[in-house]
């Protein structure tokens, strides 16, 4: 079973910056697409950036133009870069692949 371990959460103002990471265990990296999803509370959890294996990206309306989902192969990881940060933007942040969910990175946006 993969593993996930996630980083990269934190405090930030509105309109900055912040990357997270999801760090993979096993050899089927390169062939599993990979998912970036939230929960704010109160809310269900929605799907944010999708990655395939051949890298192609698909994201949320509401980060369009404001999230990029990448992934290193090479290091087994994939991230997530979030600039123009609102206040709306606040949740714990999940990635998943390989049927395993990280444990969650906490995301809050000041305004």
């Amino acid at each position: 079973q993969v593993q996930l371990v996630e980083s990269g959460g934190g405090l930030v103002q509105a309109g900055g910056s912040l990357r997270l990471s999801c760090a993979a265990s096993g050899s089927i990296f390169n062939f599993m697409g990979w998912y970036w999803y939230r929960q704010a509370p109160g809310k269900q959890r929605e799907l944010v950036a999708t990655i395939t294996s051949g890298s192609s990206t698909n994201y949320a309306d509401s980060v369009k133009g404001r999230f990029t989902i990448s992934r290193d192969n090479a290091k087994n990881t994939v991230y997530l870069q979030m600039n123009s940060l609102k206040p709306e933007d606040t949740a714990v942040y999940y990635c998943k692949g390989g049927g395993s969910w990280g444990q969650g990175t906490q995301v809050t946006v000041s305004s």
